[in-house]
């Protein structure tokens, strides 16, 4: 599976079955008023806590990898030879209903076993982008994938109406095009069992932005062609490291990010490939939506994520970091094999241009590889916090292990906050508030 993970970008490797970590850290050096906050009362403390809040199942999001999925794969094997016929699918969803399932696509869409389905997101209620996205799809080919909680969020509601009727999806010759994944015993739940379409259910206490590894992601993931057990397989590593093995580095790091959220409220993700697009859009719904709340004692708090991809954000946000203002940290996410087939730079030599020979007959790997390094060296040599995450490869078992560490991190964090993690108050108030202008125009 490969991957690693280290505070500062040094350290020793320590393998855990399939999994490399470098478990020393750097943040010793930023913990101010908090000499003693990485001690084993404090850890043990903080890990106790952990363990009351899986074990009250206000989340179900923890115990997503050790679920047997049953629904998905009957759905695949009920369906099979409509399956294997159809050439688009076409997501319904929005937030935390598509962005998951998006970044690991995105992140997997090399693989040999990704079939040549073409996957599309209505996520959106601009008249453009809908009719762009709809271009050309013809019903006979396509299946529809229906994803919302309760069916009442207007932009995916109104969009799947709009789907309804452009496809005539209702008719008994078409229902087989369209699939819908929701809460049990949700609005939506009960109408698809009136209008008896497929669909699949998941528990109503697995949030969206915590709900790729269920239903909501396995399902069209499968539908592609990855292997979901191999995702599972990488997220259960990481929760047997965190519960089993007692690893205190996630810990660590949740603890020190929480301990100085005044001094340095921004974090920054920086991605060094262009695959990881998808899932720093994951990233910042999950840390932003997930961290900006009202603690226990009604205070505004929050971490800001802001994702980069890397190098192409060398030439514009690292300026800031590194002589703006000190008030963010730095997680580094890379791949150590970006590509099975490496692409080398020619040894050319062009008149007037002979300055940048030194890269010549060097991969795009090593040259992106060497950026990240560089690139982290001088933000740590202005006293910046820094962490780095490194994949062997990119790989199910990878990408599902990274996915889970970073739903974990954040329910850490979350718990130091004193908030509750799973919930999105301030952004019900706008649903509210939309509702009402409807009501009295």
């Amino acid at each position: 599976m490969g991957l690693f993970y280290a505070f500062g970008g040094y350290g020793k490797f320590c393998r855990a079955k399939h999994l490399m970590l470098k478990l020393e850290n750097t943040y010793h050096d930023f913990l101010g008023e908090y000499p003693t906050l990485f001690c084993k009362d404090n850890l043990d403390l903080f890990f106790q806590k952990v363990l009351v809040e899986r074990n009250s199942k206000l989340s179900g999001y923890y115990d997503l990898p050790f679920l047997e999925n049953e629904e998905i794969f009957a759905y695949l094997e009920r369906n099979r030879e409509f399956l294997d016929s159809i050439s688009n699918i076409i997501i319904i969803g929005i937030g935390g209903s598509s962005l998951g399932t998006k970044a690991i696509d995105a992140l997997l869409s090399h693989l040999n076993n990704r079939k040549k389905i073409k996957v599309r997101f209505l996520e959106h209620t601009d008249p453009i982008m809908i009719q762009k996205d709809l271009f050309r799809i013809k019903y006979e080919d396509t299946l529809f994938i229906v994803i919302s909680k309760s069916g009442l969020t207007i932009e995916t509601t109104s969009l799947f109406k709009y789907i309804l009727a452009r496809f005539s999806l209702l008719k008994s010759d078409r229902k087989h095009h369209l699939a819908v994944i929701t809460d049990q015993n949700s609005p939506l739940h009960h109408w698809c069992k009136e209008e008896k379409l497929e669909h699949i259910t998941i528990a109503p206490n697995i949030g969206g932005r915590f709900s790729v590894l269920s239903a909501v992601g396995l399902l069209p993931l499968a539908i592609l062609g990855y292997d979901i057990q191999a995702i599972l397989s990488g997220a259960k590593t990481i929760s047997h490291m965190f519960f089993e093995e007692r690893r205190d580095n996630l810990l660590k790091k949740a603890l020190f990010l929480a301990k100085n959220e005044k001094k340095f409220p921004i974090n920054v993700l920086f991605s060094y490939s262009s695959v990881f697009r998808h899932f720093n859009a994951w990233y910042v719904q999950l840390w932003g939506e997930s961290l900006g709340k009202l603690d226990m004692y009604e205070q505004k708090r929050g971490l800001t994520p802001i994702a980069l991809i890397g190098s192409i954000d060398q030439h514009s946000f690292l300026q800031l970091i590194m002589q703006g203002p000190s008030n963010k940290t730095i997680t580094f996410l890379s791949v150590e094999n970006l590509s099975q087939k490496p692409l080398y730079i020619p040894d050319i030599s062009l008149k007037g241009l002979e300055a940048t020979d030194f890269v010549n007959q060097t991969s795009f790997n090593q040259l992106l590889k060497l950026q990240c390094v560089s690139t982290k060296e001088s933000i740590i040599s202005q006293n910046v916090p820094v962490d780095s995450i490194t994949l062997e490869s990119l790989s199910e078992q990878s990408v599902g292990a990274l996915v889970f560490y970073y739903e974990l991190l954040t329910s850490c964090v979350g718990i130091l906050l004193q908030i509750d993690t799973y919930n999105q108050p301030g952004v019900e108030f706008g649903k509210k508030i939309l509702r009402e202008k409807f009501t009295h125009s």
